[in-house]
């Protein structure tokens, strides 16, 4: 009898849990069972694994009983990530290769037939669960794996392209004779030039919307767009996250993190800040997240960026209201009758809407054809509490052909992140945060509101029937605008700008 120990890790939300491949070849009939709570794709890497290694001219024990366990036996495993450990485990088992040198090493990568490593999703997820519990240890994974988690800069990743590649790393050594290690440490390519995002140049006229957009990524706000179609709600949308300022390391650790757990990660797009924009079919799961095991949605997968949300009343009522708790606490939490699983989710929504089915509403180039009723029931397609959750509702008007013809480029996106910067460096020296984050507490100490303003924010609440969370919304805008102009106290001009960004949907009519 003979028994082997390999490490890996699975994926469980935004951990990977360690797990241990025991591999046990005995005397008996032939067999090869796979025990652990394995998903089917997990049961299926016996064919694989079976093939890889004779493919690869090492010997696979036919004449054995093999069992394989993944411990531990309660913890859900899915995907490929553990065909090369499995076949490592195997190979030390049947003592092809030295199973002593195995420690100290951790194994993911799913196999092909002919014994090459393809990619594993939650390569970055792994190193960070190294690091975080201080481990001194090698990770061996797929090249492309390899390149994503060797982005932590504590990790210690080794590639490898095939089969042959990791076991030639592992073989017996002769009389015991102790030689280097020759397998060289991957070290990440990505960081080179800045990122690069679409210019607001491009859009032309809109000024009132852009100002909004300003204000927005300079406090880390909400933003409602409405207007017709073709007033270029999407084209600002798109550009808002060049607005923002550039991501720290850590942000773009979690953010590659969970890029990679959705398996869109890109080197390319290495610390740039992310735009996700989902169909408005998108269904509650596929926006928030979930399934089983747990993965992150779109709200996740714009972590640290901007979800963009076109055509806003379309989207299913279940999937919107699903928003509201994010939007509050910047995390999502997903419950299963076995599992639990938490996911970052401090995202800006940016999102534009029509006015009223046709689009035409209010718009001075083509007359809208809905009925009141029509338009009621469109506009109440989004809830009170949704919308109360928006910082900045913001007219986009249609621009005449010629205003559009004639218009000369607007502000170079440049120009405005360097105002948005200086305003949140303001913030961040004042109260260690940006003005969205802001509670009530610290906004009553931080807000500085001239009497002026307090007393011109109260009536405009009363008059326009806002709830407490509407009014402390308007607040944290209105300092902002203070920030933008460099002024300590929030003025009666900033409470005035940022009053006119709550106007209700039938205002445009």
């Amino acid at each position: 009898m003979s028994l082997s120990l390999v490490q890996s890790r699975a994926l469980l939300g935004m951990e990977a849990p360690a797990v241990t491949v025991e591999v046990h070849l005995a005397n008996g009939l032939p067999s090869f069972t796979l025990v652990g709570l394995a998903d089917v794709e997990v049961k299926e890497a016996r064919e694989r694994v079976r093939s890889a290694i004779q493919n690869s001219g090492l010997e696979f024990p036919h004449n054995k009983r093999i069992t394989v366990n993944l411990a531990p036996a309660d913890l859900p495993k899915d995907s490929g990530r553990f065909d090369l450990p499995i076949a490592m485990g195997i190979l030390a088992a049947s003592g092809q290769i030295d199973g002593a040198r195995l420690a100290g090493h951790e194994f993911a990568g799913e196999l092909s037939l002919s014994g090459e490593l393809r990619p594993v999703r939650g390569a970055l997820a792994m190193s960070l669960a190294l690091h975080a519990g201080q481990a001194l240890t090698k990770l061996v994974l797929p090249t492309a794996s390899a390149q994503e988690a060797a982005l932590l800069p504590q990790a210690q990743v080794y590639a490898a392209q095939h089969l042959l590649e990791v076991v030639g790393q592992f073989l017996p050594r002769a009389d015991g004779a102790e030689t280097d290690d020759v397998w060289t440490p991957v070290v990440a390519s990505a960081g080179g030039s800045a990122p690069s995002y679409a210019d607001l140049a491009d859009v032309k006229g809109q000024v009132g919307p852009k100002r909004a957009l300003e204000i927005a990524a300079s406090g880390g706000h909400s933003v409602l767009l409405v207007g017709p179609p073709g007033s270029g709600k999407s084209m600002l949308a798109q550009r808002f996250a060049g607005l923002l300022p550039p991501m720290s390391t850590e942000e773009a650790l979690q953010s590659a993190a969970l890029a990679s757990l959705g398996g869109r990660f890109s080197l390319e797009r290495w610390a740039m800040r992310p735009t996700a924009s989902p169909h408005h079919s998108a269904s509650a799961v596929a926006l928030v997240g979930g399934g089983s095991p747990p993965r992150p949605g779109e709200i996740s997968m714009a972590h640290n960026g901007v979800l963009f949300l076109d055509e806003l009343p379309e989207f299913p009522r279940a999937a919107l209201e699903a928003l509201r708790e994010p939007m509050e606490t910047g995390c999502i939490t997903i419950s299963r009758a076995a599992r639990r699983a938490e996911f970052p989710a401090r995202f800006q929504l940016i999102a534009a809407m029509n006015p009223c089915p046709c689009g035409y509403l209010g718009s001075r180039l083509k007359a809208c054809r809905c009925t009141p009723d029509q338009v009621a029931r469109y506009q109440g397609k989004l809830s009170g509490p949704l919308l109360d959750r928006i910082d900045l509702h913001v007219e986009v008007a249609a621009l005449a052909p010629e205003d559009l013809l004639q218009a000369q480029p607007g502000e170079s996106t440049e120009s405005i992140r360097e105002r948005c910067r200086a305003a949140r460096e303001l913030a961040i020296q004042r109260q260690g945060k940006s003005n969205q984050a802001l509670s009530v507490k610290e906004l009553d100490a931080m807000g500085l509101l001239d009497p002026g303003a307090m007393q011109f924010l109260k009536n405009s609440a009363a008059r326009l029937g806002w709830s407490a969370r509407a009014v402390h919304r308007t607040l944290r805008v209105a300092r902002t605008i203070a920030d933008l102009a460099n002024c300590k106290s929030t003025q009666l001009a900033h409470v005035a700008e940022a009053v006119q960004y709550r106007r209700a949907l039938c205002a445009n009519g």
